[in-house]
């Protein structure tokens, strides 16, 4: 799914927020969506909160979004900000705040999907400065064992019932660790979820077939198991893969 992030929506007018939510709603990486409808609401929740990301309207009554973007750039981790508006007179201005994209209304669903991608770098490159080192092994623990995998010898990892199943060059491994738990310490390392049920090294994906109704099947370099690509990761999954 990529680096997963938490959003703040800011913006005065409902229909707006609505949009912009349901436009979101449509990507995998968006774990949570909040909304502020004031400049004073938005740095109250941003604290409260601490959001990823917020997409933040530019002219708003008593407090505006670069207002807004000045206060919130003084805390001790700020998030990242996108400006959103109906004007593009202010994109000069808004880059002085660090903005990572500037997006004009009404929302382009391609542009949207870029400004995605930008953060999910960002983001990453963020996480992986503030980690101190890579990632040598992964450590699982086996009913009582703590086994020491290699990240790319790990082909995919599914859950099933109340287990996880880790697919290695080497063999196969049971662990009661959740797949969400696994996905976040793996996002930054090249996994990516393609289903609910599934989590995948990007490095040994070898082929996408269509299925049905938007979703594929992927083969796996190593495993004969063929595995499902839920539509709503398919657009996702593409942008990671392809140059």
């Amino acid at each position: 799914m990529g680096q997963l992030m938490n959003v703040l929506i800011v913006d005065d007018e409902p229909y707006n927020r609505e949009e912009l939510k349901h436009l979101l709603s449509d990507f995998p990486q968006i774990q949570s969506i909040k909304e502020a409808e004031s400049g004073e609401e938005a740095i109250m929740k941003t604290m409260q909160h601490q959001p990823d990301v917020i997409f933040l309207d530019v002219e708003m009554p008593k407090v505006s979004g670069m207002e807004v973007a000045k206060a919130i750039k003084k805390l001790k981790k700020p998030p990242f900000v996108v400006f959103a508006t109906a004007y593009p007179q202010f994109a000069v201005e808004a880059f002085r705040y660090d903005a990572v994209d500037y997006l004009l209304k009404p929302y382009d669903e391609e542009q949207l999907g870029e400004t995605i991608q930008r953060l999910e770098k960002k983001i990453g490159v963020e996480e992986q400065g503030n980690s101190g080192k890579m990632l040598g092994k992964l450590a699982v623990d086996v009913e009582g064992d703590i086994h020491y995998l290699e990240l790319n010898d790990i082909l995919y990892m599914s859950r099933i019932e109340k287990r996880t199943k880790l697919v290695t060059r080497q063999g196969e491994f049971d662990t009661k660790m959740p797949l969400k738990q696994l996905e976040n310490r793996l996002l930054a390392y090249g996994f990516f979820r393609i289903h609910k049920s599934f989590l995948v090294n990007l490095e040994h994906i070898q082929r996408l077939t269509p299925w049905f109704n938007g979703a594929y099947h992927l083969q796996l370099e190593g495993s004969k198991d063929t595995l499902s690509v839920s539509r709503n990761y398919v657009k996702a999954l593409r942008t990671k893969l392809e140059i």
